[in-house]
């Protein structure tokens, strides 16, 4: 009756297949072996077959499954081209209706670039291995003039605080709370360390009460 080897150890498949070749060695045929062994011909015929592509080290046991390489889904051309887009582009400079790089709009790049369909929890364990995290978005009004901002805050606001501090005066600030018509931002995925900036537009509708 010949042996399932499946349904035997790691070790003693390990044996037998490096006792198979040491038979096989010695001369002895491949009907023998099966025989004596009470493993199949077929079988005896892949080790042997395997063992002469790639010599002794093929046939030492290592952990059932794929390999972790093997496991994933993308190449790694198609990984290597994939990551440096997720910090250098929006998705919608990629064509689509996202506004940040969620798990949804990365798959539905990946589908968009090699119709290739991605499982969350896969795409979950690429982005962590990437150092990618998910981070809240820091807000940036798209009409709002950087160099204008950086004197008020260098220049033109110190000079009011010194003017009111020479003049005895309060400095007041205006306030108000109200429903508008901008969102709050959910969170996208970005390099650890790298808050992504959204570009909104600054100007509002809203009802405010003061």
């Amino acid at each position: 009756m010949k042996k399932e080897t499946r349904q035997l150890s790691p070790e003693i498949q390990q044996y037998n297949r490096l006792l198979v070749i040491k038979m096989h060695q010695e001369g002895i045929s491949r009907k023998i072996i099966s025989t004596t062994l009470g493993i199949s011909y077929n079988t005896i015929c892949i080790w042997i077959r395997t063992w002469q592509k790639g010599g002794d080290g093929v046939l030492i046991q290592g952990k059932r499954g794929r390999r972790e390489r093997e496991a994933r889904l993308l190449t790694p051309p198609q990984e290597a081209k994939l990551r440096p887009i997720l910090p250098e582009k929006w998705p919608s400079q990629m064509g689509l209706p996202y506004a940040l790089w969620s798990r949804n709009a990365i798959q539905a790049l990946i589908w968009q670039m090699w119709r290739i369909k991605i499982a969350k929890r896969t795409l979950t364990d690429y982005l962590k291995r990437w150092g990618f995290t998910p981070q809240k978005p820091l807000k940036r009004a798209y009409e709002q003039n950087p160099q204008a901002v950086e004197k008020w805050h260098k220049e033109t606001y110190p000079a009011i605080k010194k003017k009111a501090a020479e003049e005895g005066a309060e400095i007041w600030w205006g306030d108000e709370t109200g429903i508008k018509n901008t969102c709050q931002h959910s969170r996208g995925f970005a390099p650890r360390g790298k808050t992504p900036v959204v570009d909104i537009c600054a100007t509002r509708f809203s009802i405010t009460t003061r």
